[in-house]
């Protein structure tokens, strides 16, 4: 009498399978051996794939934020005298100004460093929020609408950065048949 056949392990889930199966019983993937990746396969993932974090790069990042929300927020207002950010205005302004920092901080950093500047982001959108919050008079908002339009700021710029991030890198590579 022939042995039972052995039944499948799922690489996926672990689920109990019979030796016959294709795909798991349980979670529906394939139960063949993964063959494992070559180096060219594992350097297209690694392509756009940031490999660390760099001080830096973030003080860089924190410089170009600041200069840019200086500029928007107290330097424009003194020489054009109709501006006035103030309140929800100047929130909804930093939200772009701080999406085209990310953008060139992306576009000039080497490699791969789009978190930098979402963190050096973080840490001007919270003396930027408060600046604004003390100094609104007529075009006010609640104190929690500066921190969801921080966030968002700071949601504009990873989105800002890793799209300067994939201009500077090119498109990704062809695959290979």
């Amino acid at each position: 009498m022939a042995p039972a056949p052995k039944p499948k392990s799922c690489p996926s889930c672990g689920g109990k399978n019979t030796a016959e199966a294709k795909r798991c019983a349980s979670c529906g993937g394939p139960l063949d051996e993964l063959k494992p990746a070559s180096s060219t396969e594992r350097s297209k993932e690694r392509h756009y794939r940031q490999e660390g974090f760099s001080l830096l790069w973030l003080a860089i990042s924190l410089g170009v934020q600041a200069v840019l929300t200086g500029a928007v927020l107290v330097a424009l207002p003194r020489v054009i005298t109709a501006l006035d950010f103030e309140g929800y205005y100047g929130m909804t302004v930093t939200i772009p100004v701080w999406f085209v920092g990310g953008l060139l901080v992306g576009l000039i950093s080497p490699g791969k460093t789009f978190i930098e500047p979402v963190v050096a982001t973080f840490m001007i959108a919270v003396p930027t929020a408060i600046f604004l919050a003390l100094t609104q008079t007529v075009r006010s908002m609640p104190w929690f609408m500066y921190g969801i339009m921080s966030a968002i700021g700071v949601l504009f710029t990873l989105v800002g950065s890793y799209t300067g991030e994939r201009i500077q890198l090119g498109p990704p590579p062809k695959p290979t048949a």
